[in-house]
């Protein structure tokens, strides 16, 4: 039987909407920009992963610089510069470029630690001790390659979790002047005997003053840097002055694993109202 006209033209039709239904290729989705830095401090190529607030390209506003340690594509640059389009979206924080550090595999171990006198910490880290370098290429490499590349307005945070919040506690007990702004969540400060904590003291006495904000948070299986928290606390607590402020949060509802994204969420409130 031969097919009746109006039977190919429906079947033409239908043909011809499939065809015309074919999805367009897929596109990468943009959420920042990665740039390279070659340190002749550390003897290393590291990746930065930069997110720049919406509107940037659009004006010639200066901006404050959020730097995220861990801030490995993988890690913990997607999620802090998420909080941080989310809150600047609401006004709930003020427009910030968020700059990742990327670890180079488990560097972290190394540059993180600064030298220890306990033997026992080396069977945890069995390559720790390298932070001093890692802390001048912050200082003398990576921020002045922010500073000349983007439009900064000179205000700094540092981001820290576990050793990441280690390093960014001995960055202000020993550097200070670094950044304004320091988020120190669930910081490893056991390691080397608690030797960070026991400065925090003639710390606080001698910079019970100094304008910076600090932020601590802590999970309740952080037991093993309790002590250690609570050290720098109590000298917080006893000495500093404004414009010095400090806020220490508990995180009973999260986990050492858990704590990064709420802490910062909180931090970035507590650092923009005072609440």
């Amino acid at each position: 039987m031969k097919p009746r006209p109006f039977l190919l033209l429906v079947l033409l039709g239908i043909s011809g909407v499939a065809h015309a239904q074919e999805p367009a290729p897929a596109e990468p989705f943009v959420f920042g920009e990665v740039r390279k830095l070659k340190s002749a401090i550390l003897g290393q190529e590291r990746v930065l992963n930069v997110w720049l607030p919406d509107g940037y390209n659009d004006t010639t506003a200066t901006y404050p610089v959020i730097y995220v340690l861990d801030g490995t594509a993988n890690e913990d640059f997607p999620h802090i510069a998420g909080l941080v389009q989310f809150m600047n979206m609401y006004a709930l924080l003020p427009k910030s470029i968020v700059v990742g550090i990327a670890n180079i595999g488990s560097s972290r171990r190394h540059d993180f630690t600064h030298p220890t006198r306990n033997d026992s910490d080396l069977v945890w880290i069995p390559t720790g001790g390298g932070s001093e370098p890692f802390i001048e290429f912050l200082a003398t490499e990576l921020q002045p390659f922010v500073v000349e590349q983007y439009r900064t307005n000179g205000t700094r945070t540092i981001i820290g979790q576990s050793a990441g919040g280690l390093l960014a506690t001995e960055i202000l007990l020993k550097r200070p002047e670094m950044f304004d702004n320091y988020v120190l969540v669930s910081p490893s400060l056991w390691w080397d005997s608690g030797s960070l904590a026991e400065m925090a003291d003639n710390w606080a006495k001698t910079n019970a003053r100094l304008p910076k904000k600090v932020f601590l948070a802590m999970a309740p299986d952080d037991a093993m840097m309790q002590d250690e928290v609570d050290k720098v606390v109590a000298a917080f607590t006893v000495h500093t002055k404004a414009p010095f402020q400090w806020k220490f949060v508990p995180f009973p509802e999260e986990s050492h694993m858990t704590i990064l994204h709420r802490a910062a969420y909180r931090a970035f409130e507590w650092m923009t109202t005072g609440k």
